[in-house]
């Protein structure tokens, strides 16, 4: 049977995503907000804002009515991460749906520590929650880069179904029951690249990166481990892939945000209305809390967070960092 599949968010990975499911034979609705700019993609047949010359085929419904989208049998939650409560409380308001939602959005919710999957469960007890994490930008996912991902639900017969359902010639989930980890991983990352943005930003060299990245690789998984996840996790697409991707392209907003930390520039401004989305930059202070919270040692999660808020400069927080103890590597 047809998979009804609706991709909530209509930015560019939300668009991404409708695309996959299109290509994987679903039926697909595209849900974004903005009614006008739901009739602008209609009407031009793209989401130029998002995704400039990728063509949207007349199959996909594009919608702003949310209620067209309550019967799908797998939602895409593709809104920021901030964003996902509302939304999940609008999709809840004429009854729950009972579908599969996968959590897409890589963050953890400022207020109440919760991952993305937590929310949802939280507002639509009657779906199944999963989350779909990894390495892949949305403009090459349109453009059928070939991309590997991770689908992630505690019920491993959940995640097989929704690979199976969202495969295709160059889209390749990946199962896992570890929804800690694989959340966690998505989220964690953002904060990571933009303490690897900074590290570029300032000049200090490609070995100082690579260095970082190792060891906040370590901090993640750290902080996996204590709330619950596998370790094993955080060295595949979700943990390390992602990693490695968001902290050395040059197309990604986290890595660009803490460039621009690096080069001097104030994280208000780079925050402030109209600017690009920084999913990490939103995520940095309570997953701080979190390490603070189960005693996890998080030096450089710690120092982009106190960068953000004001309370630490780079050079402080450079200082700090290359200042710690000596200690053998993994302990």
């Amino acid at each position: 049977m047809t998979q009804h599949v609706a991709a909530i968010g209509a930015g560019a990975f939300g668009t991404a995503l409708a695309l996959v499911a299109h290509k994987a034979g679903c039926t697909v609705t595209l849900w974004g907000q903005n009614e006008e700019k739901i009739d602008a993609i209609r009407a031009q047949g793209e989401n130029a804002p998002h995704l400039r010359g990728v063509d949207i085929p007349a199959a996909i419904t594009l919608t702003s009515d949310l209620s067209a989208c309550r019967g799908a049998d797998i939602f895409l939650f593709a809104v920021p991460a901030q964003a996902t409560r509302a939304v999940a409380i609008m999709l809840a308001a004429d009854g729950p749906p009972a579908g599969a939602i996968v959590a897409c959005a890589k963050g953890i919710e400022q207020e109440t520590g919760r991952r993305q999957s937590e929310i949802i469960a939280e507002i639509l007890p009657n779906a199944s929650a999963a989350a779909l994490s990894g390495p892949g930008f949305a403009e090459e996912i349109a453009r059928e880069h070939p991309t590997a991902v991770t689908i992630a639900a505690t019920d491993l017969d959940l995640a097989h179904k929704l690979c199976a359902t969202l495969a295709g010639e160059t889209f390749r989930p990946y199962a896992s029951d570890d929804l800690i980890g694989v959340e966690l991983g998505g989220a964690v990352k953002n904060v990571l690249a933009i303490a690897a943005g900074a590290v570029v930003g300032r000049g200090l060299g490609e070995g100082a990166r690579a260095a970082l990245v190792a060891r906040g690789l370590a901090e993640m998984t750290r902080l996996g481990r204590a709330l619950g996840a596998r370790a094993e996790t955080f060295m595949g697409l979700s943990g390390l892939g992602d990693l490695v991707l968001t902290s050395t392209s040059r197309r990604s907003r986290n890595l660009a945000f803490g460039m621009a930390l690096g080069e001097g520039r104030p994280a208000d401004n780079l925050l402030a209305p109209g600017m690009p989305l920084v999913e990490g930059a939103h995520t940095a202070g309570i997953t701080a809390a979190l390490a603070d919270k189960h005693d996890v040692e998080a030096p450089i999660v710690s120092a982009v967070a106190a960068i953000i808020d004001g309370s630490l400069t780079i050079e402080s927080a450079i200082e700090n960092l290359v200042s710690r103890p000596l200690k053998a590597e993994n302990a």
